[in-house]
């Protein structure tokens, strides 16, 4: 939280929304954090939450006061993201494992480049979907390590109070002030972050469903995570990276039917950026 904290002083953030994955616990623990260091004031910290739908695609919630839990179609999140009268949007609508892709244009906001995309082709048919469907647009630094705080930002004419900021994302009034990606490092320091953090949960998922693998996951979670600087782990994680970039180009541009991706069936994912 210090961390995260010092990145937005650095980058003179004065309004930043905690989006912790199915949660408000983040957001509660910065604010308790932020309360008990006095140099950290000049930074309004806002509830939010990353919300996986259904069929694993996530929307974010701005603005809300009590959690929304994951699971439920899109429809029934965004039904309970207005009885809140918080702002929906989509996430990285069109990435590979987790966008709702046409499903977007039923949120308030559509997330047209995200700093944590490995492609350049979902942030582009993000851009393209959402003038289409003349939506209003944010950009997401989507920040899982402090270095990317601030990687993108945006600028809204409102009072720096949650009521006045959620009404004028409602209407339209923010404004795209800066792109840019976050670096391969930076996406390498995120993979860490997220196998280290859900070791328990994924094991216990590989358990249940693929017993078979189990003891070469094991194996293979507990290797990476006690060495993450090792340059065969590095070196793998980059050609997923390259893997990913392929299935993105083939789906979002080069005219792939989207359906391969609605079972996030990995094996599938990984045949097609094989494919020549």
């Amino acid at each position: 939280m210090e961390q995260l904290l010092d990145s937005a002083l650095r980058e003179k953030i004065d309004a930043l929304f905690v989006t912790n994955h199915n949660t408000l616990q983040g957001y509660n623990e910065i604010l308790t954090y932020q309360q008990n260091h006095h140099k950290y004031y000049n930074v309004k910290i806002y509830p939010a939450e990353e919300i996986t739908v259904e069929n694993g695609g996530h929307v974010l919630a701005y603005g809300i006061h009590q959690t929304i839990r994951p699971g439920m179609t899109l429809e029934e999140t965004l039904d309970q993201i207005r009885l809140q009268n918080a702002v929906s949007c989509a996430a990285h609508p069109f990435a590979v494992s987790n966008g709702i892709r046409g499903k977007a244009s039923l949120c308030n906001l559509i997330e047209s480049f995200n700093s944590n995309n490995v492609d350049i082709f979902s942030n582009i048919l993000a851009n393209k979907f959402a003038e289409h469907h003349k939506m209003h647009t944010i950009a997401g630094s989507d920040s899982h390590v402090h270095s990317t705080i601030g990687r993108c930002k945006n600028t809204i004419e409102s009072e720096n109070n949650i009521d006045s900021i959620v009404y004028n994302l409602f209407r339209g009034g923010s404004k795209i002030n800066r792109v840019n990606y976050a670096t391969k490092k930076e996406l390498y320091e995120h993979a860490y972050y997220v196998l280290y953090n859900s070791s328990e949960a994924l094991l216990n998922y590989v358990s249940e469903y693929h017993p078979n693998a189990y003891h070469m996951f094991k194996w293979a979670l507990k290797s990476f995570t006690s060495k993450p600087d090792s340059q065969f782990w590095y070196t793998l994680a980059l050609f997923g990276l390259y893997l990913t970039k392929r299935v993105s180009k083939k789906v979002n541009i080069g005219g792939y039917t989207p359906e391969i991706l609605q079972d996030r069936s990995w094996r599938k994912l990984i045949s097609l950026a094989l494919v020549p």
